[in-house]
């Protein structure tokens, strides 16, 4: 029955990796070469180690470099003003002057009129933003790297 069928079934397998030598050495040879090539690859690339960061006390911000500065956002969403409002009046105590722009057009357009003094906030979505100087994007000084 059952145990006969299975005997001839591992037995004529044998039979077959016993004569075709070449593509069983590969079999087993690929998977530990490209094992060896990751292993390899991940010491080529180690981890980077930062370290600690102390506590220190920040000195108070120097709000005269700030005259006639001016935070241009789109879009104009309820969500983006509360964010703007918050940043103007928080972080400054004479506040900041922000705008709303309808389009990110609009925004780049103000930012060429205006250059010294101008930085643009576009809100992708409600947790990312971008940073538009006057020919540059800033995108986030996040580090983050894949493996």
């Amino acid at each position: 029955g059952v145990w006969r069928q299975t005997r001839a079934l591992l037995f004529k397998n044998c039979l077959i990796k016993c004569r075709t030598k070449k593509s069983s050495v590969q079999e087993v040879l690929f998977p530990l070469f490209f094992l060896f090539w990751l292993i390899l690859m991940s010491m080529m690339h180690p981890h980077r180690k930062y370290d600690e960061v102390t506590n220190t006390m920040l000195s108070p911000l120097d709000t005269s470099v700030l005259v006639n500065f001016v935070i241009g956002y789109t879009p104009p969403t309820r969500m983006a003003r509360e964010i703007m409002k918050k940043v103007a009046s928080d972080n400054f105590e004479d506040g900041l002057l922000t705008e709303e722009y309808l389009s990110e057009e609009e925004l780049e357009e103000a930012s060429t009129l205006k250059p010294s003094g101008f930085v643009g906030v576009v809100f992708k979505d409600s947790m990312s933003y971008q940073l538009r100087f006057h020919d540059s994007i800033a995108m986030s000084s996040v580090y983050m790297e894949s493996r």
